[in-house]
């Protein structure tokens, strides 16, 4: 089976490069088409895009033609890094012309037609597009802000085991999350900025949709409480959330401690190729996860968490800690992707 030809909306952005980084060698997807915005369309990528990552552009996309963001393009799918402003209505457009769109833009996340996805959590929801399944027929699935992902990723254990009835989340979010040139220097050196712009919200909506059950043809949301806090501090990569969680029966922080450790989902099972060995890694020492020393655990896939204690408030307290461009954006909408092609959705009529 040869390789299944993918496109890149917001080729030139943050986002955009850490999705040609992490396809370059990809086993099944190889890239054919990049699109953006006017200033980058007609010229080779190469030189329509400032390469921000470590490394040099692949040499398989450095020809390729930037287009504009519009069907048709050359590919099956296409993986939408959008700035949130368009996406939503291009992605509809991408959909309705029979493209399977993979978004990591905020449009369509709760969408009830739309898949809200971490392949390890809530792989079920994919049910949403069983009428598209095997049509050829076009559908978007998203993956979840980039801080919401480490954080209902960290509570689905927890669920699972436990139950949820409480959570507030205090997160501080590294600056490539603003994307390029991000937050201006004299506003985040020697600074905390304590406000970003509806992330408060969204980490509320979409991890209540996540950790959901599938009701017919929508997800009916988690009933418990979500509180969330955000703020911009001056790290380049990696976002932490200290977490504290009101468990709906009563256990002791070694049991907490065996359900992060143990948790494993479909992708592990299914060896998808971007599913890290544990999507979980537990941290005994008494000041980790650190941004530095741990957003590339398991190629930046793995989340870490640590400090798991008990909390005189809500219980039971945690940090976790997520790549938030690979795990919380690119590798997670790539890690959708494969789930994909495993359960038959990428297949044509």
């Amino acid at each position: 089976m040869g390789k299944i030809r993918v496109g890149i909306l917001g080729a030139t952005g943050t986002v955009g490069q850490r999705f040609l980084q992490l396809l370059e060698h990809h086993p099944q997807f190889t890239v054919t088409a990049l699109a953006a915005s006017d200033r980058s369309q007609g010229k080779p990528y190469a030189a329509a895009c400032v390469w921000r990552l470590p490394g040099a552009v692949p040499d398989a996309v450095r020809g390729l033609v930037v287009q504009a963001p519009e069907p048709p393009l050359d590919c099956d799918i296409v993986f939408s890094s959008l700035p949130s402003d368009i996406a939503g209505s291009v992605e509809t457009r991408f959909a309705r012309a029979g493209y399977r769109v993979v978004t990591n833009s905020s449009p369509h996340r709760m969408d009830d037609a739309v898949p809200l996805l971490i392949p390890e959590v809530n792989p079920g929801h994919l049910a949403l597009l069983d009428a598209c399944k095997g049509t050829g027929g076009g559908f978007i699935v998203a993956n979840p802000n980039c801080s919401t992902v480490m954080i209902a990723l960290a509570l689905a254990p927890l669920a699972a085991r436990f139950g949820v009835a409480a959570v507030a989340a205090t997160t501080l979010q590294a600056i490539s999350g603003a994307g390029y040139p991000g937050v201006a220097s004299l506003d985040i050196t020697d600074n905390v900025v304590p406000f970003i712009a509806e992330e408060e919200e969204k980490i509320e909506r979409e991890t209540r949709k996540i950790l959901g059950f599938l009701d017919a043809s929508r997800v009916t949301p988690a009933t418990f409480a979500v509180s969330a806090q955000c703020h911009r501090v001056n790290v380049v990569d990696g976002h932490l959330a200290a977490v504290r969680v009101k468990l709906a029966r009563a256990a002791d922080p070694a049991e907490l401690r065996e359900a992060f450790a143990a948790f494993t989902g479909l992708p592990q099972e299914l060896r998808l190729p971007s599913a890290p060995e544990r999507p979980i890694l537990v941290r005994d020492e008494p000041d980790r996860p650190q941004p530095r020393l741990d957003r590339d655990a398991g190629g930046g896939m793995s989340i870490s968490v640590g400090r798991i204690a008990r909390d005189g408030v809500l219980g039971h307290r945690f940090v976790a800690l997520s790549h938030n461009t690979i795990r919380g954006a690119a590798g997670a909408a790539i890690l959708n992707a494969e789930l994909l092609l495993a359960k038959g959705y990428l297949e044509g009529p």
